[in-house]
């Protein structure tokens, strides 16, 4: 599922935005549910927590995306070795592999 994320060009970086959003949207409809709706405390607080339990989903997708593209980024410097290597006539060297 990560790989499918990164290839369709999700980001680490909106993941983490959207679990700092959940935590605003968190906080934003606990408020919301409090002042608007009759239904007291114990619901807002439902409200709160439940979009609230989106927030480590994020920050969890946004580290698996973060690894992901720290792998990409390891993958084209070692293919880019291994080009100029090739061309200088030389045999790349898979010490570091």
């Amino acid at each position: 599922m990560i790989n499918m994320l990164h290839k369709m060009g999700v980001k680490s970086g909106v993941m983490y935005a959207a679990g700092f959003a959940s935590i605003g949207l968190s906080f934003a409809s606990w408020l919301t549910s409090q002042s608007i709706e009759q239904a007291g405390l114990d619901r807002a607080d439902r409200w709160g927590i439940f979009v609230g339990q989106w927030a480590p989903t994020f920050f969890a997708l946004g580290v698996a995306l973060r690894i992901e593209e720290t792998r990409e980024t390891m993958r084209e410097g070692r293919e880019e070795l291994i080009e100029t290597s090739y061309t200088e006539g030389r045999m790349p060297s898979r010490a570091g592999v």
